[in-house]
């Protein structure tokens, strides 16, 4: 009824059937026939001889034990809910194909070398094209622009275009068909390194779009995927034609653009209006995530597999397989809810560690106690809250944070940049360490959904997760440093430098939210990462310098006027110095942590005044 008195009557006559109903349903199983008119919200749960509640008859949210160990299976939803929601997964499953084929960023020491040659430069100008393609994230805010007003499947493409021309001209290039001068590669390069911006710009708007309510572990899923690009590239490129570095660039040219004509139909895909999921659809997803992550666990692991020339292909087949796999993780939750009820409901946990609450109901719902505060209170801008650019840059936790992300992830990316000097240096393979390093980055993204999946049990804040991910970057560089043995040194202090900086990148957008708010997250983590080209052009300035310093006569090769320096000795001070640098960022790390506790201790309780407002609301 439209009329507010009217409406008020209804609402005391609902509420005045509720608990008659839910005070028969206290004391007897059979529950009178009108029972089953009253809405599901309304249904009251049953209590047995045990005074333990147990699920509903008459609700098909959960299954049903009736006393004697058995268990009715629930009817499967409509064909119609299920393609509903299975279309929702496709889209998650695209983004996940797009981050895991635009992270051409990582492969660049596997053909720096042969370009470095072609071009005849030193090492100081080969650096400024890694340094290139870098500064494509200062540019990162033209995606945010061009979405304003572009729909998102231009974005998309657009991305793939510029990919498309800033790698393909440079394979031209390299491969001596076309002749340019070093300037026009610099451009080419950073139009490479813009489009990768655009495409994760892209990718975030589909999981916030199509995920309201687990969007942090929709982004820190997909980001994951943005650390294995380097080890697909080098699976095909094994499997196509191993013997020429140029394939690389070819790759980086081509698969973007077809991966995104693929992920078309998801990416037109529109979201679901549900801003209130009941309980059998975050269970779902809860589950469906669980599956997910278990298979990007095995995708690293199948990359580290050692493949001989002739078993490339199937392993490369694998790689493939295990990317499209996904696709069924949703259609497996189904079977295992309604085809295996006992088992299910053995295993069935109450709250899910794995659904995030909306942040947007967190703030809403804070809003009703804090205007009872005075007026200067609501003046005063907390840790948590939604920071301007001028307040951003006043507090002493974000300079904390970004000498932090600027003493480890951002060593950690310059590191895989010059991986392939530094295997030529050693006399190592820079494929093998491409892949090491491409792996291990992607399992530390996927480490950094820790605080999501073991919030319970281990309570830690994400900045405490923050500080130990940067633990295992000043050990490798060390241990570069003072190790006899290059080979097996080279490969641990790769793996660990990639576990250390995958998670970094990853957890840096979840805790840029938690801390300076969620709605301006993309502003605010685009500052951030500036210091990424500032520190690639530093940190690389530095180990070019080194590198050509230490080019004696007696260690040094010439290839088309190019220097190429051979031994420990080109990069043993580099490593030093870096190994020092980190422990810079290890304190600040640990300097944030202890002033950031707090924060997350009132998040905490902020999250858990909304579970149980969501609790009172939901007698069930």
């Amino acid at each position: 009824p439209k009329n507010p008195s009217l409406q008020k009557r209804s609402k005391a006559v609902d509420q005045q059937l509720c608990t008659l109903f839910y005070s028969i349903g206290q004391h007897q199983h059979h529950l009178p026939f009108h029972y089953h008119l009253l809405p599901l919200y309304m249904r009251p749960r049953i209590r047995d001889a045990s005074d333990k509640l147990r699920p509903n008859r008459a609700s098909f949210d959960e299954d049903l034990d009736d006393g004697e160990g058995k268990f009715h299976r629930k009817h499967p939803p409509p064909l119609r809910t299920m393609f509903g929601r299975w279309r929702k997964w496709t889209v998650l499953v695209a983004a996940i194909w797009i981050q895991a084929s635009t992270g051409t960023n990582f492969d660049f020491s596997a053909y720096s070398s042969h370009l470095k040659s072609v071009l005849g430069i030193s090492q100081v100008r080969l650096n400024y094209l890694a340094v290139a393609s870098d500064l494509g994230k200062a540019f990162g805010w033209s995606s945010g622009i061009a979405l304003g007003y572009l729909p998102l499947s231009v974005v998309l493409f657009a991305a793939a275009v510029m990919g498309f021309v800033g790698y393909g001209v440079q394979w031209l290039v390299i491969t001596n068909i076309i002749t340019l001068p070093y300037f026009l590669v610099f451009l080419c390069c950073l139009l490479a390194g813009l489009s990768i911006c655009w495409f994760n710009t892209a990718c975030f708007i589909l999981c916030i779009r199509h995920f309201p309510n687990n969007r942090a572990l929709a982004l820190s899923l997909t980001v994951s995927f943005n650390g294995i690009s380097a080890a697909l590239y080098s699976l095909a490129f094994n499997a196509i034609n191993p013997s020429s570095s140029n394939l690389y660039l070819l790759l980086n040219s081509l698969v973007p653009l077809m991966v995104s004509f693929a992920a078309l139909f998801p990416v037109l895909t529109k979201p679901s209006i549900d801003p209130a999921p009941d309980n059998e659809s975050r269970r779902h997803d809860s589950h469906v995530f669980a599956i997910m992550n278990v298979f990007a666990v095995m995708t690293s692991f199948h990359l580290l597999l050692s493949s001989s020339s002739t078993s490339a292909r199937l392993h490369f087949l694998g790689a493939i397989f295990l990317m499209v796999f996904p696709l069924c993780a949703p259609l497996l939750v189904y079977a295992w809810d309604y085809f295996l009820p006992a088992i299910n409901q053995r295993f069935h946990h109450e709250s899910s560690g794995y659904v995030m609450l909306n942040i947007d109901e967190l703030k809403s719902s804070k809003t009703g106690y804090e205007h009872t505060g005075s007026a200067n209170q609501k003046n005063i801008v907390r840790l948590g809250d939604e920071h301007s650019f001028r307040l951003l840059i006043s507090r002493l936790e974000f300079w904390l944070y970004y000498i932090a992300y600027f003493c480890g992830g951002t060593i950690g990316l310059v590191y895989s940049n010059n991986l392939g000097q530094i295997s030529q240096s050693l006399g190592q393979s820079s494929t093998t360490l491409v892949t090491i390093y491409s792996s291990f980055s992607f399992f530390g993204r996927l480490l950094s959904a820790a605080p999501d999946f073991m919030h319970k049990r281990f309570r830690l804040t994400r900045t405490g997760w923050f500080a130990i991910a940067l633990l295992p970057t000043p050990i490798a560089f060390f241990l570069l440093a003072i190790s006899s043995l290059q080979q097996a040194a080279l490969q641990t202090a790769t793996a660990l430098i990639g576990l250390s900086s995958g998670f970094i990148f990853a957890a840096a957008v979840s805790i840029t939210s938690d801390l300076f708010g969620p709605n301006s997250v993309g502003v605010n983590h685009n500052i951030l990462i500036t210091n990424i080209p500032i520190g690639s052009l530093l940190y690389g300035f530095i180990a070019a310098s080194i590198y050509e310093a230490n080019a004696s006569p007696e260690i040094r090769s010439v290839v088309s006027d190019s220097v190429v320096c051979i031994g420990r000795d080109c990069y043993f001070k580099t490593f030093l110095f870096w190994g020092c640098l980190s422990l810079i960022g290890l304190a600040s790390s640990l300097l944030l942590y202890m002033r950031t506790k707090p924060v997350y201790h009132r998040l905490e309780q902020d999250r858990v005044s909304v579970a149980s407002s969501y609790k009172e609301l939901d007698p069930l």
